[in-house]
């Protein structure tokens, strides 16, 4: 069932248009972002030690340097949750300055749309190893992978640049009560700043879904290939099927953190602009508005999942990364039982 809500009265004066609100967010964000924070914090930093028992060993190759990045830039939004759970737990009003403001948004979309090209970069490296095997097994591609690494956080690092020289926090009037909305809020703004809002909005989704196209093609010429090979050893097998997992994995992360987002984006900052004529101008109805916004809320708590979701696309994307997650829990599995056993000893000997 879809949560809707009837939106809170908030104006910047009263001739304003009101803020469109969902307050089922308030419990809904502190909830999940908590969760998000707890377990993406400790499986990305076991993440990094597992890519360091991997550097250690000699073993990083061009696909783990890709997954060492994926993991600070989700580091980087589990960072940022404390602030959010905060705003979300004040009701929508941010608390620590327009600079804290701007820094976590851009933190925001770091992890975002750098694990969507991470992401990409580790599906086109999967297609070139299942297609070139020869070549990807003989050559040593770390160059590379270290430039393409560069040239993704460069372009990630400057897209919210606008945003970090601009203010991100919005002032509106809720109940007599000063209202900072951080990243939120543009209703009261010109058309021209709305439009430019607009635009921006409409750019990121464009781009989006040509990675999204990339991706999704990658990982069904390699599930096609994998498909086609008619291997008879039960070792050849599990590899085939361990690879079909991870294509899995990928586009999974895609489909269920990422698109239903951009799938909203677009209709969803038309409907909380306003704009009142030119470009972005549409007439939608007040309900309408509101279950565009209330679904938006919905597929913003979907992009954070992402940040437990990587792990597991580590796990299918080598058999290197496997092994060594494999030899941790069979060893902690060992330890608790060894525990377990000394503990029944020392009972039995009272």
């Amino acid at each position: 069932m879809l949560l809707t809500t009837m939106a809170s009265v908030e104006s910047a004066d009263s001739n304003s248009t009101t803020f469109l609100d969902s307050e089922f967010r308030y419990v809904l964000f502190p909830v999940f972002y908590t969760i998000f924070f707890i377990l993406g914090f400790f499986a990305n930093l076991y993440m990094l030690f597992v890519l360091r028992c991997l550097h250690q060993a000699k073993a990083m190759g061009e696909i783990h340097i890709y997954m060492t990045n994926l993991t600070i830039a989700d580091l980087l939004f589990v960072c940022a949750l404390p602030f959010w759970i905060s705003y979300y737990i004040h009701k929508g009003d941010w608390i620590y300055g327009d600079f804290m403001c701007r820094l976590m948004g851009s933190f925001f979309f770091i992890n975002n749309y750098g694990t969507i090209l991470f992401l990409a970069a580790i599906s086109i490296n999967r297609y070139w190893a299942v297609t070139r095997p020869l070549d990807a097994a003989s050559s040593d591609h770390r160059v590379r992978g270290i430039i393409v690494c560069v040239s993704i956080w460069v372009f990630v690092l400057a897209m919210p640049v606008p945003f970090l020289v601009s203010p991100g926090v919005n002032k509106h009037s809720k109940n007599n009560t000063v209202i900072c909305r951080c990243f939120e809020g543009y209703q009261n703004e010109t058309i021209d700043k709305k439009q430019t809002v607009a635009v921006t909005h409409f750019l990121i989704t464009g781009l989006f879904f040509v990675v999204f196209l990339l991706v999704v093609i990658c990982n069904f010429l390699i599930a096609r290939v994998l498909i086609s090979q008619n291997p008879t050893l039960s070792e050849i097998q599990g590899v085939k099927r361990r690879a079909l997992q991870m294509l899995s994995a990928v586009v999974g992360v895609f489909v269920l953190c990422f698109l239903p987002h951009h799938v909203v984006q677009g209709p969803w900052a038309l409907a909380v602009l306003e704009i009142e004529e030119g470009f972005g101008h549409v007439n939608y109805s007040r309900a309408t508005r509101q279950v565009l916004n209330d679904a938006h809320q919905i597929t913003l708590v979907l992009m954070g999942l992402n940040c437990i979701l990587d792990p597991v696309v580590y796990y299918f994307a080598t058999g290197k990364f496997r092994r060594i997650i494999t030899a941790h829990i069979k060893k902690l599995i060992t330890t608790f039982t060894k525990m377990q056993l000394r503990a029944l000893l020392d009972e039995i000997s009272v």
